[in-house]
């Protein structure tokens, strides 16, 4: 065990590198989503854009995890932070010329690999709360909360920069721009962190990799509908239906920061915001159920509202931006709070020995989600408009919910 202070040099410099990197992740996203809007793409080809990211994701979650156990978390985080200063030179080179299809899948490969470079970053961030030194569940939900908090912060932060970057200085010199904020976090990494941090023996089979506990199961088919309830609406849908209702780049870019930071805060906030317990389960689970009833409930009535509105009897009048924007507020406090608790629940689940492959099977299943929401977004988006991705949502978050009962309220 570390002592106290090198505990605490080690979580912040893991902390300070992934806000680095995760900033560049969320402009990057800005950048992809409206430059390839201004060319004509509809919803679902924007969406197709993300898709190997998302997909990639989920094998590097699972490979990420045995790596950092393998070599240690310091190796992982600089081949994370490495291979996304690739993936952004390599959008870089993208030309207005080349044919649409070349273009498409030099992009759609650029973000495969950006993909992968989050999710193996993300992977040994996460991991190293654990290994760092925490000595009590409170300690750990406090740092996990925190950590998990105001990357997100960070990530909105980085919504706004895409949108003004591409506003005011164009695409490739905005890549350009981020990846040489990566350069200086890759040095930070490989000067700061020890060789050997959190490397122990890896699994040897891909069944002691993948097979899991039943708690660890459940919230891992959990967190995939949750996060996939986020991104139905958030990838294509409220981007696009803002721009389309008259909103800029930038000030769309601006909403989506601003929602991301207020999200952030209250992630970092959680461990205040619901009743605690010694046992670090028996409050904190039943807390986690009924927000998410709770938060389900927000794009549902969105997307009732939004129908209603639209249809020929006008049983409503039409949903105002503002009333979206509003209930797209509440449900970032609700979804923080299950997120938040989410992130803690896996490291608490999670065995000493092996977090790091516990997490990223975990962030596998994240990323599964994400996956299948970036797909859903466009889809709903092209066929039911905004209030199809909103109801699609809900449902979503209804089937999280019922996984979260099955969630064990003590340790076993």
């Amino acid at each position: 065990m570390q002592d106290k202070t090198a505990s605490w040099q080690h979580y912040l410099t893991i902390g300070a590198c992934y806000w680095g990197f995760t900033l560049s992740d969320g402009a990057l996203r800005m950048l992809v989503l409206f430059y390839f809007f201004q060319l004509g793409y509809t919803p679902f080809q924007l969406a197709s854009l993300f898709v190997f990211y998302e997909c990639a994701g989920i094998f590097a979650n699972l490979v990420g995890g045995w790596l950092a156990t393998r070599y240690g978390v310091r190796s992982m985080l600089a081949t994370g932070v490495a291979l996304q200063i690739t993936g952004l030179l390599a959008l870089s080179a993208l030309q207005p010329d080349w044919a649409p299809a070349v273009s498409v899948l030099w992009v759609v490969l650029a973000q495969g690999l950006s993909g992968i470079a989050k999710d193996v970053t993300k992977t040994a961030s996460k991991a190293a709360i654990k290994i760092v030194g925490v000595t009590s569940n409170d300690q750990l939900f406090t740092w996990v909360a925190w950590f998990t908090g105001s990357k997100n912060a960070v990530k909105g932060a980085g919504f706004f920069l895409g949108g003004l970057g591409l506003a005011l200085a164009g695409f490739t010199v905005s890549l350009w721009v981020l990846a040489g904020i990566l350069a200086l976090v890759l040095l930070a990494i490989l000067t700061s962190l020890p060789a050997g941090l959190g490397q122990m023996p890896a699994s040897k089979t891909v069944s002691d990799l993948i097979s899991k506990s039943a708690a660890i199961n459940s919230l891992a088919a959990a967190r995939m509908f949750l996060f996939g309830a986020r991104d139905i609406w958030f990838v294509v849908g409220v981007p696009v239906y803002l721009y389309q209702s008259g909103w800029q780049f930038w000030h769309v870019g601006s909403f989506l920061a601003v929602w991301t930071v207020f999200y952030g805060g209250i992630q970092g906030i959680a461990p205040r915001l619901i009743k605690r317990s010694g046992d670090g389960l028996s409050a904190e689970i039943p807390a986690m159920r009924v927000a998410i009833m709770l938060c389900a409930l927000v794009p549902l009535c969105l997307g009732l509202w939004a129908v209603a509105g639209n249809a020929e009897q006008l049983l409503l009048p039409p949903l105002p931006v503002a009333g979206l924007i509003a209930g797209l507020f509440v449900f970032a406090g609700l979804f923080a709070v299950n997120s938040s608790v989410h992130s803690y629940l896996i490291l608490a689940f999670s065995g000493s020995r092996k977090v790091a492959e516990d997490v990223g099977f975990y962030y596998a299943a994240n990323a599964m989600g994400r996956l299948v929401g970036t797909i859903l977004s466009g889809l709903c988006y092209q066929a039911g408009g905004l209030a199809g991705c909103l109801l699609a949502s809900g449902v979503f978050l209804l089937i999280c919910a019922g996984l979260c009962w099955r969630l064990p309220v003590k340790m076993s």
